[in-house]
């Protein structure tokens, strides 16, 4: 979790705990009645505050602590410091303090709720699953729509490769949000049905999983691992021309996202005895995309792996100036110049056209955290959020069809 998200969780939580409108202004303790603003009026709470803020966690705990103890030991700021201690990596720290809230007596049921919920993230965080789990359920059972607990679980549930019990924690978030919140929702109850198709798939339950990928379209027409697995899994069943038609479903509705299925389509083209199917494809998406490099190079090894390598290599130049860092288009150039023997013109026709590139080999980017890829995830396996990876241009592609016509 990124400082600005931890940033938010622990102002949001703040806000519910501290201006709610269900939290009284006094609290009885240890037999005598306690202003609860008095911590909150503390300048000690307003500097914790503005070092919270300004992401000093260090000075925030320390003028916190000092607020804490002028005010009697309230509630919420302990609950805010064992948050900061987790933040820091002190989670035996964080632990004990939200413990030791559960102890206090006279606990309201909202605030026993925001206690382990506090508890939950830090047994997730020191990596203790099955306390968090059961932290987090008991968060529900006290509060049902509690979307952080919710939330938490899925993701626990995601990554222990539960991928039933994940989809079920994100059901409920939809049935408890807003509409139009519902097709984030969908896409990701998408790709938790393509995840339990890939389970059944390893099993070699083929109908089960043809019809979790099915059903992942069904959810999501753009889901592209949908598409792909399923043509997969009809190819294993012994229906070619089914499986392509599945892969052409996905050119037809995210041509962005068609190279995925290019070496299978290629392959089924050749199985169904129609070759030229796949150089007219690539054609066709580089007619309707001018900037569609993917399509020049799919179609550029093509033509080289049939003798057409001069032309395959005009394909190349051409997708090169699209994309000049593009690590596979350089590698494939190199391979087709040797194939005409590094002819000096060429050569020097690249060398003009690669001056100013920079190569790099992990050109996919994460856009909520910002882990980095050699390869398109559909999860982050930092942040696990879903089909957040993006393509990564160190600089603007050229006007294609203007560069083409000089």
């Amino acid at each position: 979790m990124g400082p600005y998200a931890t940033l938010f969780v622990l102002l949001a939580l703040l806000a519910g705990l501290v201006v709610g409108k269900g939290w009284e202004r006094y609290k009885l303790k240890d037999g005598r009645w306690i202003d609860r603003r008095r911590g909150r009026e503390s300048p000690h709470y307003m500097l914790g505050l503005n070092f919270l803020v300004a992401n000093q966690i260090d000075q925030a705990i320390e003028e916190l602590s000092a607020a804490a103890e002028a005010a009697g030991d309230p509630l919420e700021i302990h609950l805010i410091l064992g948050n900061l201690y987790r933040e820091k990596g002190q989670v035996g720290r964080a632990i004990q303090e939200h413990q030791s809230l559960l102890q206090r007596a006279r606990l309201r049921k909202l605030e026993h709720a925001n206690v382990l919920l506090c508890l939950g993230l830090d047994y997730r965080h020191g990596g203790f699953v099955d306390r968090a789990l059961e932290a987090f359920s008991e968060v529900l059972r006290l509060d049902p729509d509690n979307r952080y607990a919710l939330s938490n679980l899925e993701k626990l549930h995601e990554e222990q490769h539960q991928w039933v019990e994940a989809y079920a924690m994100r059901q409920k978030q939809a049935a408890r949000d807003l509409p139009a919140h519902q097709p984030r929702h969908q896409q990701i109850l998408a790709f938790l049905e393509n995840e339990i198709g890939l389970e059944a798939l390893r099993r070699r339950a083929f109908p089960e999983a043809a019809a979790r990928f099915e059903a992942a379209i069904a959810l999501d027409t753009k889901n592209a691992p949908g598409y792909l697995n399923l043509g997969d899994v009809l190819l294993l069943q012994a229906d070619p021309a089914a499986a392509n038609a599945a892969w052409e479903r996905l050119v037809d509705t995210s041509p962005e996202r068609a190279y995925l299925a290019f070496s299978r389509l290629e392959q089924a083209y050749g199985r169904l005895n129609e070759p030229a199917r796949f150089p007219a494809l690539c054609r066709r998406l580089i007619a309707e995309n001018s900037q569609d490099w993917r399509a020049r190079l799919a179609l550029a090894r093509h033509l080289t792996a049939h003798g057409s390598a001069a032309d395959a290599l005009e394909l190349l130049f051409e997708a090169l100036v699209i994309n000049p860092h593009a690590l596979a288009l350089h590698q494939a150039i190199w391979e087709t110049l040797s194939r005409l023997q590094l002819s000096p013109a060429l050569v020097g026709r690249y060398v003009d056209l690669t001056r100013d590139a920079i190569f790099y080999l992990d050109p996919h980017i994460c856009t909520h955290c910002r882990y980095r890829s050699t390869e398109l995830l559909w999860q982050c396996p930092h942040c696990h959020e879903w089909d957040t990876f993006v393509e990564e241009r160190i600089a603007p592609a050229k006007d294609t069809e203007a560069t083409l016509t000089t």
